[in-house]
């Protein structure tokens, strides 16, 4: 599944920089991510780099976007295809 940032969120900003999927961006209050692009660092990392930084431990899994690790692998094998065009 992908994550999710929740209001605990104090805009530090690390977590942003450590997404190779780009999928966290600030949004009005808090920081987001975008559960298109994220793939819980598979592919990447053995973690989610977002978790391993984030000083307020605000990262918890989307339970909106549940995902196997197969489907994790497939949408990074996507955005690795649609980032090389």
């Amino acid at each position: 599944m992908s994550l999710m940032i929740n209001d605990e969120c104090i805009n530090c900003d690390v977590c942003e920089s450590e997404c190779p999927n780009h999928a966290i961006y600030q949004g009005n209050d808090i920081y987001i991510i975008d559960s298109a692009k994220c793939t819980e660092c598979v592919g990447h990392f053995d973690e989610p780099q977002c978790l391993e930084v984030c000083p307020v431990d605000c990262i918890f899994p989307d339970p909106v976007h549940i995902e196997q690790q197969s489907e994790l692998m497939s949408k990074f094998l996507k955005l690795v295809a649609l980032n090389a065009c």
